[in-house]
């Protein structure tokens, strides 16, 4: 998650005080790394919920409504979840408090930006639509890519990049390394050619950590046999999943799919 222009601009003109998880030990609701911006009256993100995260907001205020310059705990709170707050996570977190204000505004835009992992889009389908909007809410940068005109609506999140390319698969050399691969346009075809070219990529550089491709096992076998005599290996061709989706969901709605996809992509990143 990340500030909106909204609150932004109401961090120019009022303090809030920054909690973020330093560290943490054993079972905890967030990592290290996740905060929670508190101003007098709303909160911005979250660092876990419950009394951990109540406690945190009461000492936040506090600072808040004290005399101005009220300081923030010089170093890092020790919070230990089950002795102390009754939280059977059992963990402990360490939590550190920062007073923020109009100056600290351009250090915290870089701190505060999510960490975005690339994804690339093949396809501008029902299911394609539908696993666009579910991304929208998760920190990855979206490559949306076509090989027809006029395919991209204008209502798309600011991470998301409309790509027109014809034919679709010479957009893959072009792909950030690290890229998770989703393919489902509207044509076998094409959905063959991409796949191709993902795993001479794949062969050349090592650097797309999912492949995945929309379509049933018998679709997979057309391709697994075609893509062989184009010279893939077996290992090769296992980097390719095919359905995707995480499994048990047997609905076939495009917003069902595409929240097993958007599962099964947030999988690939442990």
């Amino acid at each position: 998650m990340s500030l909106h222009d909204a609150q932004w601009a109401r961090l120019a003109l009022e303090d809030a005080v920054l909690v973020e998880v330093e560290r943490t030990q054993g079972s905890v609701p967030r990592e290290a790394g996740a905060w929670m911006l508190v101003f007098a009256d709303t909160l911005v993100c979250t660092i876990g919920g419950g009394h951990l995260e109540y406690q945190a907001i009461a000492l936040a205020r506090g600072v808040l409504a004290g005399a101005s310059g009220t300081a923030a705990p010089a170093e890092p709170v020790r919070y230990a979840l089950g002795p102390s707050l009754g939280q059977c996570c059992g963990g402990v977190v360490h939590l550190r408090y920062t007073r923020v204000g109009a100056a600290d505004v351009p250090q915290l835009r870089t701190l505060l930006a999510p960490r975005r992992w690339p994804v690339a889009l093949f396809g501008g389908g029902h299911v394609g639509t539908a696993l666009v909007r579910v991304l929208a809410h998760l920190p990855c940068s979206l490559t949306w890519i076509d090989s027809r005109d006029g395919i991209f609506p204008t209502d798309l999140a600011a991470h998301t990049v409309c790509e027109h390319s014809d034919p679709v698969h010479h957009a893959v050399p072009d792909l950030a390394p690290g890229t998770r691969v989703v393919i489902m346009s509207f044509s076998h075809a094409e959905d063959l050619e991409v796949v191709a070219a993902c795993l001479a990529r794949q062969r050349q550089q090592g650097d797309l950590p999912y492949v995945g491709l929309i379509g049933s096992a018998t679709k997979w076998a057309t391709f697994r046999h075609r893509l062989q005599a184009r010279g893939f290996t077996e290992a090769e061709l296992d980097h390719v999943t095919c359905p995707i989706g995480v499994p048990g969901i047997r609905g076939k709605e495009p917003e069902v799919i595409a929240v097993a996809i958007a599962a099964q992509l947030l999988q690939s990143l442990e």
